[in-house]
């Protein structure tokens, strides 16, 4: 793995810095306590202590999100979180932070780490982690970018990375550790949150049965991260996206409502879509400040 990002790493047991070390062709982390995590041959290294309560998206899912991403549906995300993870940057090298000659952004639920690719496209001198506790998505995530590296993770627990190691934090549709997520980000960094509006795919919600977005959401995002964050900016994205049944099957297979849906009956109505399907993207952007 890329020593620049092992440099950040804590040991999940004990909180040691880790360092690489093989045996053969075999590779893993270790700490100076001996406590040791393998590096998987897809690139990423396990950093659970114990059983995760969940095992994140399944392959099926994250192939979907792929494709749906590789598209280039959810462009207007991924772009605007590179151009507010480059003001962040900025922001941060303008007050003298010492964030090392290598930024780290860290992506918490980073997913196949697509938008984690892009913020780092747009940083030529940053290295990225992807944290995520799907396997399948770590598989991909790996090899999104050439300067990230991806740990199997719970974000719920003690993230596995030093005090204020962090230049920019993503956190895309993902659950929220404000706690976790102030400890581990200098306090010349920042946090970019991505949460669904009620708009959001709303032409899909009920002609297909899919969850709706809570309407106290933005409170709730704002109450999770309120004890250690200050919100300093907002925006809404919108996009319309035109798709085609096919894509809409993809789209809904890559989020929440795959694990609450019928595939038959989905399919079934799916297929009395008129082509294209016009569906709305809308999300919020919001930018906090530690503490």
């Amino acid at each position: 793995m890329d020593p620049r990002i092992v440099d950040r790493l804590r040991c999940p047991v004990c909180a040691e810095p880790l360092a690489e070390a093989t045996a053969g062709t075999a590779r893993a982390l270790r700490c100076p306590r001996r406590h040791s995590f393998d590096v998987a041959r897809q690139g990423y290294v396990n950093l659970l202590t114990g059983r995760a309560p969940h095992v994140g998206d399944s392959a099926e899912m994250v192939t979907a999100r792929a494709d749906f991403l590789a598209a280039g549906h959810y462009d207007t995300v991924s772009t605007a979180l590179a151009d507010a993870a480059r003001d962040a940057a900025d922001r941060a090298g303008a007050a003298g932070a010492a964030l090392g000659a290598y930024p780290l952004v860290v992506d918490a639920g980073a997913g196949t780490g697509w938008h984690l690719a892009a913020v780092l496209a747009a940083l030529p001198d940053a290295v990225g982690l992807a944290l995520d506790v799907s396997k399948p998505a770590l598989r991909r995530a790996a090899q999104a970018h050439p300067r990230v590296a991806a740990a199997l993770a719970d974000t719920w627990q003690r993230l596995p990375l030093a005090d204020a190691s962090t230049a920019v934090l993503l956190n895309v549709f993902a659950p929220r550790n404000g706690a976790e997520f102030r400890r581990v980000l200098h306090p010349a960094g920042a946090l970019l949150v991505v949460t669904p509006t009620g708009a959001h795919l709303a032409e899909l919600v009920d002609v297909l049965g899919l969850l709706r977005v809570d309407p106290a959401k933005a409170d709730r995002v704002a109450g999770s991260l309120a004890a250690h964050f200050d919100e300093v900016a907002e925006s809404v994205l919108r996009a319309r996206l035109e798709l085609t049944r096919p894509e809409v099957a993809t789209l809904v297979g890559m989020g929440p409502s795959a694990w609450h849906t019928d595939p038959a009956a989905l399919a079934v109505r799916i297929a009395t879509l008129p082509e294209p399907v016009g569906v709305t993207l809308a999300v919020r952007l919001t930018v906090h400040r530690p503490r």
